[in-house]
């Protein structure tokens, strides 16, 4: 219910089997969690605005609307939002209100393609706004928020990933990761080979990177933020030695990778590789890999339905410091 200081009028919008809808946990502007009800692909976004007159009250106004928008937020230029999306469902033509009114709405096949995303630089989010015009008198209006998530099907190409690390007559390496595409609730299972090792090496780990694009072409901005460092080996590893990988990606709060959405923003992750000498000098390779969502993710689920299992196989010779998967 939306409390609106000095208005003759409350505003609240109430989804339809709202009981009933998924909801997720999001951040919001503020970088503050909000429980927002969850909608996918072109599903309809159906509901009633209730408008709760105060006693004595009257409002006068050119014509009651719900608009349903995407935005796109960008922190240096927040005042100008990007509108991806507006659709406007008019409720009620001029006239006046002496008592409260209750308006069905319905937006049908609204094509949702895009993920909610709240980054460090930018917000991608979607909201019903109610607006009541007034002529001689500010606009009234009410804003909810809700969220979107999009599964995919699996990618039908799915290559491994193979590199070598090298310094020359010093270090060879060659490591490899069982594919390059991963669902949101994966598990990244790898290896790594030691063909020659001439320096003392201290420790290994692999770091889950996600960028963050803004802008275009001069104009644009990156930003990396570590997500999780795995340490996946402790101690001088030996010429032919091998040592496994194995990260659940399900325990993280990571997104589906997204390409140049609306020449706005982009979001990649990437697999680190680093190695610590032991006078703290630090070897590193960088993958991209890309991510996408299987099924939804909810604060009903706690995690995602359909989990994968993981990869079974022998138990590590090295102990190796990796994150367990969550119980529901």
């Amino acid at each position: 219910m939306a409390f609106l200081f000095g208005s003759p009028c409350d505003i609240d919008i109430e989804f339809k089997d709202q009981d009933r809808l998924p909801q997720v946990a999001v951040k919001n502007e503020n970088k503050e969690i909000e429980h927002l009800y969850l909608f996918t692909g072109m599903e309809n976004v159906v509901g009633t605005v209730n408008i709760k007159m105060k006693s004595g009250k009257q409002i006068d106004h050119i014509g009651i609307k719900v608009e349903l928008l995407g935005q796109i937020e960008l922190l240096y230029d927040r005042g100008n939002p990007y509108e991806f999306t507006s659709l406007v469902r008019e409720l009620e033509p001029p006239g006046s209100l002496t008592e409260s009114k209750s308006y069905p709405f319905e937006f049908s096949n609204v094509e949702k393609q895009h993920e909610t995303y709240t980054g460090n630089n930018v917000r991608l989010r979607y909201f019903l706004r109610v607006k009541i015009t007034r002529q001689y008198n500010s606009d009234i209006k009410h804003i909810v928020d809700f969220a979107v998530q999009n599964t995919t099907p699996p990618p039908e190409i799915n290559n491994s990933i193979k590199m070598e690390v090298g310094i020359e007559d010093c270090l060879h390496i060659e490591f490899e990761y069982n594919k390059s595409k991963y669902h949101l609730q994966d598990v990244v299972v790898g290896k790594i080979y030691f063909l020659l090792v001439r320096i003392k090496i201290k420790h290994m780990e692999v770091v889950i990177i996600k960028r963050e694009s803004t802008g275009s072409g001069p104009n644009t901005y990156n930003e990396s933020e570590n997500i999780a460092k795995f340490e996946i080996m402790d101690g001088a590893p030996v010429r032919g030695e091998s040592i496994p990988i194995r990260l659940f990606l399900a325990p993280y709060e990571l997104t589906p990778s997204m390409k140049n959405v609306h020449n706005k923003f982009s979001v990649k992750y990437y697999l680190n590789f680093v190695l610590v000498d032991e006078e703290d000098r630090r070897y590193f390779k960088q993958q991209e890999i890309l991510l996408w969502r299987k099924t939804l993710r909810t604060l009903h689920s706690g995690t995602s339905r359909g989990r994968p299992n993981p990869p079974s196989g022998p138990p590590p010779e090295r102990a190796a410091a990796t994150t367990t998967e969550p119980s529901d």
